[in-house]
């Protein structure tokens, strides 16, 4: 059985993580920025440990670590699931709302990995879960910036499944559609604090289209989170998987996208090589 480190356990999809690792007899340290709150909504268990993890914290990310190590003398699954995403068109989202939703998505997931690589490197085994979107590979109008996170996590994990090559440790980012948690709920849900008049037919539209969605999406977060620890276990282990029939549809749909538009620009694209210069592909 494997020890598992997952930030943001305490609701949504890193709740059923963590309780579906429990249920298949690994232990879990479980990440939550209030550990009173953490361990109310997880369920007891002897293998389970709550840690106070606020992954924009620094010292709370080495803590965590340490401790699950310390503990349990290993983390050999990391699971990076904490993350959040606020709604508006580009333009409407300020310095701030995009610095803090980077913050967590983006520079939380390096943090983690920075502080869990050494340990996993020493002992050459490990596997390092991201958890991205669909809306990481195929962006849509209200949720550009989110997107650029989970793009960005997409980029940090294809680099380092490439560098890890030969440490026993496996990197692989996971693209979620839409599951009913609480990500769009009331609770859960943010908004950009400015509103431009101008895109109320694209992101205004859109925006309000994402809460309606809430509680009616199609994705089961139980089947995830057993879909999650399947590719865990997956020998070799993929670089990147989607959950959801929604999630596969809009990746088939970009693919087709991006290759017509391609082929229709190709000619140009090429004219701009020196003509002396010979492709060997």
């Amino acid at each position: 059985m494997s020890v598992w480190l997952i930030t943001g356990a305490s609701r949504g999809l890193g709740r059923e993580i963590a309780t579906a690792a429990l249920s298949a007899g690994h232990t879990v340290i479980a990440g939550s920025r209030d550990v009173g709150a953490g361990a109310a909504a997880l369920p007891a268990h002897p293998a389970m440990t709550v840690v106070e993890l606020d992954v924009t914290a620094p010292t709370q990310v080495c803590a965590a670590v340490e401790h699950g190590i310390a503990r349990y003398g290993a983390i050999d699954v990391l699971v990076n699931n904490a993350g959040y995403s606020i709604l508006g068109a580009v333009e409407e989202l300020s310095d701030a709302e995009t610095l803090a939703m980077f913050d967590t998505n983006v520079f939380g997931v390096h943090r983690m990995i920075r502080a869990v690589l050494p340990h996993m490197r020493r002992k050459n085994s490990g596997r390092i879960l991201n958890i991205g979107s669909v809306g990481g590979f195929a962006a849509v109008a209200s949720s550009g910036l989110y997107g650029a996170t989970k793009f960005a996590v997409e980029a940090i994990t294809e680099a380092l499944d490439l560098e890890l090559k030969g440490t026993g440790v496996s990197a692989t980012v996971i693209e979620p559609g839409a599951f009913r948690t609480d990500f769009l709920s009331p609770r859960s849900v943010r908004f950009a604090n400015v509103v431009i008049d101008d895109y109320a037919a694209t992101a205004g539209a859109a925006r309000q289209a994402f809460s309606s969605y809430d509680g009616g999406q199609r994705g089961d977060p139980v089947k995830a989170a057993a879909a999650i620890l399947t590719i865990a276990g997956a020998e070799p282990a993929p670089l990147r998987v989607q959950l959801g029939a929604d999630c596969i549809a809009r990746v088939e749909r970009k693919l087709l996208d991006v290759s017509e538009e391609m082929g229709r620009w190709r000619a140009l694209a090429e004219s701009t090589d020196f003509s002396d210069v010979l492709i060997n592909e």
